[in-house]
C-alpha cells in the first residue's frame, strides 16, 4: 500500500512533457483530488503530443472528451430543468445551447488557466494552441469525463456548477435582453397567437445615414414600434416594446 501511494504521489509530481504546470496544482485549484491521477493525465493530454513522445493515440484526451460532453449535457439539462420549472422544452433547449457553446466553454477554460496544465506539442504551443478555442473546450469536457469516471456524478456536478454554470443566470438574462425578437417569437408561438410581422413604416435621412421606423404586429394588433440606424436594429427595438407589452421584460 505504501508503495502504491508513493507511486501515485510521484506521478502527480512528475514533469509531464509539453505541460507548463503540475497536476497537484491543478487538483488544488479545482478542489478535487483524483484517486486515479492517470485519468487527469489523460484528460490534459492533447493528441499533438503523441508525435513528440511516440505514445499511442488512445492515450490522448479524445475519448474522455466524448464522455465529458455527454456528462456536461446531462448536468446542464438537469440544472436548467430544476431552475426553470415553467419553461417549455424548446426554450430549455435554446438555454442549454447557450450554456454549453464552444465559445462559453473555451472562456471558462481560460478563466482557470487550463491551457497551461495541458500536454501539447512544442509546435502546437508556438502556434497558440494553449489558447485555441477548440483545444480548450475539448480539454474542459475531458476533465469533466475524467472526474465522472474517478468519482461519479456528484463531483462532476460540483465541478460543472462551480466552474461552468456559476454565472448561468446572468448570461441567460443578458442573452434575453439582447435578443428581443427571439423572446417575442417564443412567446407568441407558445400561446398560439400567430407570428409577429415586422413592417417598415418610414425611412428618414440620406441613403448613407438612414433612420428606419418599424412596427411589429401580432394578429391584427400593433404591439410595438422601433427606430434604428438599420432595419435589424429597428426591429429589435420594436420587439423590445412588444416584449414589454406582454409583460415579459424580466421574464
Amino acid at each position: 500500500m505504501l508503495t502504491l501511494r508513493w507511486l501515485v504521489r510521484r506521478r502527480r509530481k512528475a514533469k509531464r512533457p509539453g505541460a507548463e504546470r503540475g497536476l497537484e496544482e491543478f487538483e488544488r485549484m479545482i478542489g478535487y483530488r483524483f484517486r486515479d491521477p492517470e485519468l487527469l493525465v489523460c484528460a490534459l493530454k492533447h493528441r499533438s503530443i503523441i508525435f513528440e513522445t511516440g505514445e499511442r493515440r488512445g492515450a490522448t484526451n479524445e475519448r474522455l472528451e466524448f464522455l465529458g460532453d455527454a456528462v456536461l449535457d446531462l448536468l446542464v439539462a438537469e440544472q436548467l430543468y430544476q431552475d426553470n420549472p415553467t419553461s417549455r422544452e424548446g426554450h430549455l433547449t435554446r438555454l442549454k445551447s447557450l450554456a454549453v457553446s464552444g465559445r462559453q466553454l473555451a472562456n471558462k477554460a481560460r478563466r482557470i488557466g487550463l491551457g497551461s496544465y495541458m500536454q501539447i506539442s512544442s509546435s502546437e504551443a508556438r502556434s497558440g494552441g494553449r489558447n485555441r478555442r477548440s483545444i480548450l473546450e475539448d480539454a474542459l469536457e475531458a476533465v469533466i469525463g475524467a472526474i465522472f469516471l474517478d468519482g461519479g456524478l456528484e463531483p462532476a456536478r460540483v465541478f460543472v456548477r462551480r466552474f461552468i454554470t456559476d454565472d448561468l443566470d446572468g448570461r441567460l438574462i443578458r442573452e434575453k435582453e439582447k435578443n428581443y425578437k427571439s423572446l417575442l417569437l417564443e412567446y407568441v408561438q407558445g400561446n398560439a397567437l400567430g407570428l409577429p410581422r415586422y413592417r417598415v413604416v418610414a425611412e428618414d435621412g440620406p441613403d448613407h445615414e438612414k433612420t428606419f421606423h418599424v412596427e411589429v404586429s401580432v394578429g391584427e394588433k400593433k404591439v410595438g414600434t422601433g427606430v434604428g440606424r438599420s432595419k435589424k436594429q429597428a426591429e429589435q427595438q420594436a420587439a423590445r416594446e412588444a416584449v414589454a407589452h406582454y409583460g415579459l421584460r424580466n421574464g
